[in-house]
Order: C-alpha cells, then sequence, then structure tokens
C-alpha cells in the first residue's frame, strides 16, 4: 500500500522528469541564430585570381585573412565557418594561398579555381564588354512646355510708413 509521502514523492520525480524532458521537446520553439565566422567568399571573387598576383592585389580581391603565418608572411589562410542556429548544420571552407617574392604562386582549399588561373593577370583577357548598344533610359519629354500646376503670384504690397 502506497502512503501519501510515497505518492507525492513519486508525482514529484515524475513532474520533474517531464519537465526536463520538455526541453528537448519545445527545443524548435527557442530562436537561437546563425553564427557565421571568417571570411566570407563567393566563388566570383576566387575565380578573379591569377599566379603572379602580388600581395596587395591578392588582399584587394578576397579582403584581409583571417591567419597569416607568424613566421613566414607568404601562407594566407582564408577561413569561413557557418553554424546554422535551426538545425545546428555547420559549412566549413578554406583557401590557402601562398607567395613567393610577393608574388602568388599557388592556391588550394575548398573553393574551384577559374581556368585562367595559371594565365598571369597581364596576359589574361578582359571580360567581353556588351556590344549591344544601349537606349538611355530618359523619360519621354511633354509635347508643350507648360507646367502642369499654375502657381499663383502673390503681391507684395509697400510697407506702411510709421511716421502717418
Amino acid at each position: 500500500m502506497i502512503n501519501k509521502k510515497q505518492s507525492l514523492t513519486l508525482l514529484g520525480a515524475a513532474a520533474l522528469s517531464l519537465s526536463l524532458n520538455a526541453c528537448s521537446v519545445f527545443d524548435y520553439l527557442i530562436y537561437k541564430p546563425d553564427v557565421p565566422q571568417g571570411n566570407y567568399m563567393e566563388p566570383q571573387q576566387v575565380e578573379k585570381l591569377r599566379i603572379d598576383m602580388t600581395k596587395e592585389q591578392a588582399e584587394y580581391i578576397l579582403g584581409r585573412p583571417v591567419l597569416r603565418d607568424s613566421f613566414a608572411d607568404d601562407t594566407w589562410y582564408y577561413v569561413y565557418h557557418y553554424k546554422s542556429g535551426r538545425d545546428a548544420s555547420i559549412i566549413h571552407k578554406e583557401l590557402i594561398l601562398r607567395f613567393k617574392d610577393q608574388h602568388l604562386v599557388s592556391v588550394s582549399g575548398d573553393y574551384e579555381l577559374s581556368p585562367e588561373f595559371n594565365t598571369p593577370l597581364e596576359q589574361s583577357s578582359l571580360p567581353a564588354l556588351n556590344t549591344q548598344e544601349t537606349v538611355p533610359q530618359v523619360p519621354p519629354q511633354r509635347a508643350d512646355g507648360k507646367p502642369l500646376v499654375e502657381e499663383k503670384k502673390l503681391e507684395m504690397k509697400p510697407p506702411a510708413d510709421p511716421q502717418n
């Protein structure tokens, strides 16, 4: 036979167990922000890299690296880490640039390079310009030059002479 004290203890343990489980059951209702860290790079930025680029040119295209090797300034690391708040999925990407005598020698990592990467910048062709003639977007002119709204002209009266 269960007495009153044992039943309260059993009921309290069951309530505690359910309340601890409720945290994981309602976890999807809690807002958790996405956490991006490091250098986010578009593939178009990486495709602009060319062999023999200077450090300044590479930094202009990609921005400052997350990490430069302390003992050899000829290796730059671009790291991007993204953790989704909704499903806790993680995206991790790296790009490693190696320089020799202040010029880009090799690129490795998770990004795809342009097929023209091994063509030096001075020898590569510029992107083709749009050869189609464009018509300027000028609003159509009205035939008559009259204003749309007539302005009322106010007549100015001379100030009253204070001596009179």
